[in-house]
């Protein structure tokens, strides 16, 4: 019996990358059997062993549409996508390079909606109802998202079919993003969000000059960043970070630390803010030991939390040092196109509230924009209607009250707890989810799918067994710095003995998923990813260092 989300008893065991009504019935050809069979010079391969549902005779990826309608039996299947590119096939197989090679040799599978439910049997005959509207085969569609090459004609395409599965929907949708506004990008964004934007301004770090030093609240200081020779530095999107390498103390290696750039991004200096945490050593070095004229060694703004150039309305949420990277964001929407603006943000009182007089400026500069403040715990001189909006912290009610235009973006900038509020309360308040955005200070979710046993909830730490001889390995993110050990496989491998969230999905440079920022340094792939990433960017499942490396991790 065949139903809207799998066949009765033949489920899917990674709900991760498989299942859902757009991924339903997964098909695999005889034809390629006897394909890989002389490939990899297999006698053992047999039905079931590529994970498929149905193994069905004819039916070839470069004669399958998108779109295409079959009956067989009593139900009725949509094409809906390529297979996605997954681990668990060469797991299954013992043949790490699978991932790839469904890719390279176009032979990846297709998945089916089930349009009517009904009972199918082994040999009943596959029966075509309809074309897709645009006549684009599985291979192709898999060939333009993987594979270098593809046109735009292809992409728009693709975005035509109505039976184009959201995520692919998606993906494509970025690629003529891409195409539309980032020449300068490189990878590919329709595979991950890391490859979007223009490459950095400069690898490595970079030493950068201490200009000005300034007290924002009783807990923040902003340090004004300038090069070394006067000249201006590249401009920053507003809503990126710095990445500084600092040496405290007595310590043996530099520890490495991520802060958003908090001013205008058009000016000729970078501005980063920087909040005296009780035991950050870096915080308190900067707060206590830095002075004018010093020198940081810096790397170039990175990030994809970003306000892109539009005239659509824009939510700007924050808490505490939250405010850093959407203060940014309010400075490029004053000097660009005008633009409604909902500026909402928390502090504890008017002594942490960092940034009141500067934000004040800005929203009286612009026609369009109305600000709230909460104070969740008010000073006895804190005047309410003048310092702060209201005591406590914003409820769903007073976020919906705050009407947000169902077309606005929402950027959230805060402790963990804050943004998983305030997104639940925009969704509510009517907003779609894909438009809110959100800036985590550390690692960001790990993605490890078909992995049983829950989250890792360990802090990152030193890996088990043997010390390595290697090159230094820095997590940003994480604050661990380790010497790289020849008995890993990659870098990938080195992050989960420690802990470090990550991301992956096929694990032999064919997704990207696991693509990150490599913040300095350089790395050797085996194998060598289907299509590079981004520039400044790198895959961690297939590479290793060949030099001290940070990551953006």
């Amino acid at each position: 019996m065949v139903r809207h989300l799998n066949i009765d008893g033949d489920g899917q065991g990674d709900l991760e990358g498989h299942g859902g009504e757009e991924r339903a019935v997964l098909v695999y050809q005889t034809d390629s059997y006897r394909f890989w069979s002389e490939r990899l010079g297999r006698d053992d391969l047999e039905p079931g062993n590529f994970g498929e549902n149905f193994t069905v005779d004819g039916l070839a990826d470069d004669e399958v549409c998108i779109g295409d309608r079959y009956r067989v039996g009593e139900a009725l299947f949509e094409v809906t996508q390529p297979r996605v590119t997954c681990y668990r096939v060469g797991l299954r197989l013992g043949e790490p390079r699978m991932a790839a090679l469904l890719v390279a040799e176009h032979r990846p599978g297709f998945y089916l909606r089930v349009v009517q439910e009904g009972r199918v049997r082994a040999g009943e005959e596959i029966v075509k109802v309809s074309t897709g509207p645009e006549a684009m085969t599985v291979a192709e569609i898999d060939a333009v998202l993987y594979l270098p090459g593809h046109t735009m004609d292809q992409v728009e395409k693709a975005l035509r079919i109505p039976a184009l599965s959201p995520g692919w929907q998606s993906s494509m949708a970025a690629l003529r993003e891409e195409a539309t506004h980032g020449a300068a990008a490189t990878g590919s964004a329709g595979l991950t969000t890391a490859a979007t934007g223009p490459p950095p301004a400069w690898g490595g770090f970079r030493a950068l000059s201490v200009a000005s030093v300034e007290a924002e609240s009783s807990e923040v200081v902003s340090l004004s960043l300038a090069s070394r020779d006067g000249e201006a530095l590249p401009g920053p999107l507003p809503g990126q970070y710095l990445t500084l390498k600092v040496r405290v103390g007595g310590e043996d290696s530099p520890l490495i630390r991520n802060y958003s750039l908090s001013g205008d991004p058009g000016a000729d200096r970078y501005r980063i803010s920087v909040k005296h945490e009780p035991h950050g050593r870096v915080s308190h070095h900067l707060h206590t030991r830095v002075r004018v004229g010093d020198e940081l060694d810096v790397a170039a703004p990175r990030g994809t939390f970003t306000l892109p150039d539009a005239d659509t309305p824009v939510v700007l949420m924050s808490a505490g040092v939250g405010v850093t990277p959407v203060l940014a964001m309010l400075h490029a929407v004053a000097a660009g196109r005008e633009r409604r603006v909902q500026w909402l943000h928390v502090a504890r009182s008017r002594a942490e509230h960092a940034f009141a007089a500067e934000v004040a400026e800005l929203i009286e500069r612009l026609p369009n924009a109305e600000s709230t403040v909460y104070y969740s715990r008010p000073g006895q001189d804190d005047m309410p209607g003048v310092d702060y909006t209201a005591a406590g912290r914003p409820t769903a009610r007073q976020v919906a009250g705050l009407d947000p235009p169902a077309q606005a973006d929402a950027y959230l900038c805060g402790p963990v707890a804050f943004m998983e509020e305030m997104t639940k309360a925009l969704v509510e308040a009517g907003l779609a989810r894909s438009r809110v955005h959100i800036e985590n200070f550390g690692s960001g979710p790990s993605l490890t799918p078909g992995i049983k046993g829950g989250p890792r909830t360990a802090a990152p730490h030193q890996p088990p067994g043997r010390p390595g001889t290697g090159p230094m390995v820095s997590f940003a993110r994480a604050g661990l710095a380790l010497p790289w050990n020849d008995e890993r496989e990659s870098l990938l491998e080195l992050a989960e003995a420690c802990d470090v969230p990550v991301r992956w999905s096929c694990r032999t440079g064919v997704c990207h998923t696991c693509e990150l920022a490599l913040l300095s340094g350089t790395v050797d792939y085996d194998p060598s990813p289907v299509e590079p990433p981004a520039d400044g960017n790198i895959l961690i499942c297939c590479s290793k260092p060949t030099e001290d490396v940070v990551l953006d991790a």
